[in-house]
């Protein structure tokens, strides 16, 4: 499978049609999707027929020298907690099975503009609620270097379909590090956005005050060329931000001298798989081969994180959820009154984790609760952003490990919350702190599984990381290597 700008450039100089393209792009998802089960909806004919739409416009542009839109008959899914319309949106919960919408978000609107042929929805945990894509009511996605073990969450679904080459790049969201652990997990690399980079309209919310749009693709140039459609500020989005939209295109560095890059000693304690640390700091020393300054600095508060996030992120899903009750949205269980189908509705319709959080965020919102669980959690979040911006005052960016092991066998932490929720202790940070990311592989451990690092950087410095990122990309091949989901070695 081509990335996107090689697929875009053969497409714009009309070496292959936007049909072929789509048409190998569901060829490759119908081969492979009976073991990975990265998609929930695929809508073929409508993204054939969008394809020939898109080589008629291809025609004329080229014919006429007009300006082509950037993605022009390019095909990508699209996470199921971003609203599609007529293309069914489910959230990965039963509660909206059947849900097809009316509207684009507007991440999906903008990627559509461009000219971009949707071809699917990916599996995600449900309402975003999850680490490994074990939560969705659809079933579980497998990680395409090892079915029997997770892709990582939510996005898991859009990791593993890039991943498995499925597509070129899929759209993810990014609440506690839902796009860095799966790309992390399935070898790809993920661009979480700076909190109100892109709009979260049309987005399913979660944590309102952590929710970010995302993507996932092959390499850092083709996440920026999707974060430069995205961003900008949206007047449906109140949270949305009028900064400058990063370019489109990435240089790569001849060397990174005057670049300073921070390394939190709190990311680096006991928990941590040996070869996790030792791919993240030979790809360290990769940096510092280029001139890259690497110095030790300090995080304090990151140990606060894990429980910081699990009061903050409960408490607006239980406020966010309140609206799927059986009566306002989505299917109803009948019943005698209206509270019983308020129970009955949401009891039997909304997944095991899904009631764990919402009863956790309750619990913290309420009466006699609030100042000694949520409003005490707010301002532990204020000092974990002081400690970020402390930092960014020192250095430029800083890299850490995505997650504290490699991808875990489906169902080793099923009984096991806590032990879920350690998944993101490395990534819950910044998404408290509303700072970007990138998740990018540096390596595989002894099973051959993917493992991936993380730069983050100051508000809005996505194109500096981004830039860091396809520097080290040009030196390195990490990101070039692609699973056999199958075993029979096909490309």
């Amino acid at each position: 499978m081509l990335t996107a700008k090689e697929a875009l450039r053969l497409l714009h100089r009309g070496e292959v049609s936007s049909r072929e393209l789509t048409q190998e792009v569901l060829k490759q998802i119908e081969r492979t999707e009976p073991a990975v089960h990265a998609f929930l909806t695929v809508v073929a004919e409508q993204a054939l027929a969008e394809a020939e739409q898109a080589d008629k416009h291809l025609a004329q542009a080229r014919r006429d020298g007009d300006e082509i839109p950037p993605l022009l008959g390019l095909p990508v899914a699209v996470k199921d907690v971003l609203i599609t319309k007529g293309i069914r949106t489910t959230a990965g919960s039963r509660i909206l099975e059947n849900f097809v919408p009316p509207f684009d978000a507007t991440s999906v609107r903008r990627v559509k503009e461009a000219g971009a042929v949707i071809v699917g929805k990916t599996n995600t945990d449900e309402f975003a609620m999850g680490s490994s894509t074990e939560n969705s009511a659809f079933g579980v996605t497998h990680n395409p270097w090892d079915l029997e073990r997770v892709p990582g969450g939510s996005s898991g679904g859009s990791a593993a379909a890039v991943a498995a080459r499925m597509v070129p790049v899929a759209l993810g969201t990014d609440t506690g590090g839902s796009v860095r652990q799966p790309a992390a997990f399935c070898g790809v690399t993920g661009l979480k956005t700076t909190y109100g980079r892109i709009s979260r309209y049309g987005l399913i919310a979660y944590g309102s005050s952590l929710d970010t749009v995302g993507v996932l693709s092959q390499d850092a140039a083709d996440a920026a060329l999707f974060l430069n459609i995205m961003a900008g500020r949206d007047p449906l989005d109140a949270t949305s931000v009028d900064a400058p939209i990063p370019p489109a295109e990435l240089r790569a560095r001849d060397d990174l001298r005057g670049l300073k890059i921070g390394v939190p000693r709190e990311y680096f304690g006991g928990g941590i798989q040996p070869e996790v640390e030792s791919a993240v700091r030979a790809a360290l020393e990769v940096f510092a081969d280029m001139g890259a300054e690497i110095t030790e600095i300090s995080l304090p508060h990151t140990e606060y994180a894990v429980p910081v996030y699990y009061l903050i992120a409960p408490a607006e899903a239980s406020a966010n959820l309140a609206r799927f009750d059986g009566i306002r949205y989505g299917p109803r269980v009948p019943a005698d009154s209206m509270w019983d189908v308020f129970r009955r509705t949401r009891g039997r319709l909304f997944g095991a984790e899904v009631k764990r959080r919402i009863m956790l965020g309750t619990y913290a919102l309420s009466a006699g609760y609030y100042d000694a669980y949520y409003g005490k959690a707010q301002k532990v979040r204020t000092l974990i952003k002081r400690d970020f911006e402390t930092a960014f005052e020192k250095v430029d960016l800083i890299a850490a490990p995505v997650a504290p092991s490699t991808a875990f066998r489906i169902g080793e932490h099923t009984n096991d919350p806590l032990a879920m929720y350690l998944e993101d202790v490395f990534t819950l940070p910044a998404n408290l702190a509303g700072v970007p990311g990138v998740s990018f592989p540096v390596g595989f451990d002894r099973l051959g599984l993917p493992i991936g690092m993380q730069l983050m950087g100051a508000h809005f410095q996505e194109h500096l990381i981004l830039e860091v990122v396809h520097t080290y990309q040009q030196a390195t091949d990490w990101h070039r290597h692609q699973p056999d989901p199958l075993g029979d070695d096909e490309e």
